[in-house]
């Protein structure tokens, strides 16, 4: 068959040692998200590591440049110069990852190794988030914290400016804003929504039994949800991975702080809060870098990486032009695409399960969508197919990562 050709073409490819050449070459059949998910967090660790050792070889430079400024201490400068071999060494052995992902040809995810807000201005793009908080009655709200005193939250934003406007405020809003600030707004009425919350794992969770292990199990509380999987809790680990998706139907603008916690099981007794971490949802649902499902690199309709996304490239980037007040997309022969005064070039063929070859114009709406923020005024970056890190806190242990 046409399937095992390939393969066979692939292991000539691959060529050296058989039994590497099929660990590299994985069947197509065999990946599913995990594979990428693993794929992303090897390039992840190797750009940390990459990191780190640039950073070494600044601070080394400045070591040397300080020990060549003290006169003719011969002794100091021997000494730094000889962690330098070590260094080329290890980074000579490094870059043997990438070698064989461009082999391996994984689709990847950009794993964040912390909260996606941190990424993006906390989604406060065009809407700011103040607490708004009880009054202190008497003397034992003084103790009261503020996460207590939370009756309500405001979200807003404010614009002072100079009449007339000046021209460059009217270019970068695309409309006269003698009209006001805040055109194209969404409306206020409440908006029903499905929530799908992905939990891949915890790692380093603090050791809640007294045998230095814990139980975990997620929580998951958003309105009137509140889902214990208590079922399905994890014995004796601290790394926990819990693969699971939850989904949750919410109304936006009351039901928008989602919180996700894991406790520890117990058979006597409650169970114990380990840590919890809270996201604004309605921040991400409105804001402009799109953060309700990430961008993936590559647009497949089968397979590990089926685009997962309700609305097809196409379809988004209409939308995105819509809103923006963009010229464009319009797309051209050749695989070409112009949005605003932008060319972008792409395949313009995509396969079916069968093998098939179809026309599509997803792949260069995708390619504009990945490159978003070059678009002159309404451009902006747009949030990728990911995995997020959040911190687990307690709230009995304020600022100690659970």
């Amino acid at each position: 068959s046409e399937e095992e050709k390939e393969k066979k073409k692939k292991k000539k490819k691959g060529g050296g040692g058989g039994e590497e050449v099929e660990e590299e070459e994985p069947d197509e059949s065999m990946l599913d998200w995990w594979s990428k998910y693993f794929a992303s967090i090897e390039t992840m660790k190797e750009q940390l590591r990459q990191q780190e050792a640039a950073a070494a070889e600044a601070e080394e430079k400045e070591d040397m440049e300080i020990a060549e400024g003290s006169k003719g201490q011969g002794k100091s400068k021997e000494k730094s110069k000889a962690p330098k071999e070590d260094k080329k060494k290890k980074q000579q052995s490094a870059p043997e990852l990438p070698e064989k992902k461009n082999k391996q040809k994984i689709d990847e995810l950009k794993v964040f190794n912390k909260e996606l807000e941190t990424e993006f201005d906390n989604f406060e793009d065009w809407l700011h988030t103040f607490n708004l908080l009880r009054g202190k009655i008497g003397d034992n709200d003084d103790n009261a914290t503020e996460e207590e005193r939370i009756v309500g939250r405001f979200k807003g934003s404010m614009c002072v400016y100079k009449v007339p406007l000046p021209d460059d405020i009217t270019k970068e809003a695309g409309y006269d804003p003698n009209f006001g600030m805040f055109q194209g707004i969404p409306s206020n009425d409440p908006i029903n929504v499905l929530v799908r919350v992905y939990i891949v794992r915890a790692t380093d969770l603090h050791p809640a039994d007294i045998n230095g292990k814990a139980d975990p199990y997620i929580a998951i509380k958003l309105g009137k949800t509140d889902i214990k999987d208590k079922e399905n809790y994890i014995s004796k680990q601290l790394n926990p991975v819990f693969g699971k998706s939850f989904d949750i139907e919410a109304t936006f603008p009351m039901e928008s702080m989602l919180t996700v916690a894991v406790y520890d099981w117990d058979l006597v007794g409650t169970d114990d809060l380990i840590g919890e971490t809270k996201i604004d949802l309605e921040n991400r649902f409105y804001s402009k870098h799109r953060a309700t499902c990430g961008v993936s690199q590559t647009y497949s309709i089968h397979g590990y990486n089926t685009w997962r996304d309700p609305m097809k490239p196409s379809q988004i980037l209409s939308k995105l032009c819509k809103e923006g007040k963009v010229d464009g997309p319009h797309f051209g022969p050749g695989g070409r695409v112009k949005v605003a005064n932008r060319v972008f070039t792409g395949p313009t063929e995509i396969e079916d399960e069968n093998g098939q070859k179809k026309q599509t114009d997803e792949h260069l709406a995708l390619t504009v969508l990945r490159h978003w923020e070059d678009i002159p005024r309404a451009g902006c970056k747009l949030v990728p197919e990911h995995v997020e890190t959040r911190p687990l806190l307690n709230p009995d242990k304020p600022g100690i990562e659970q």
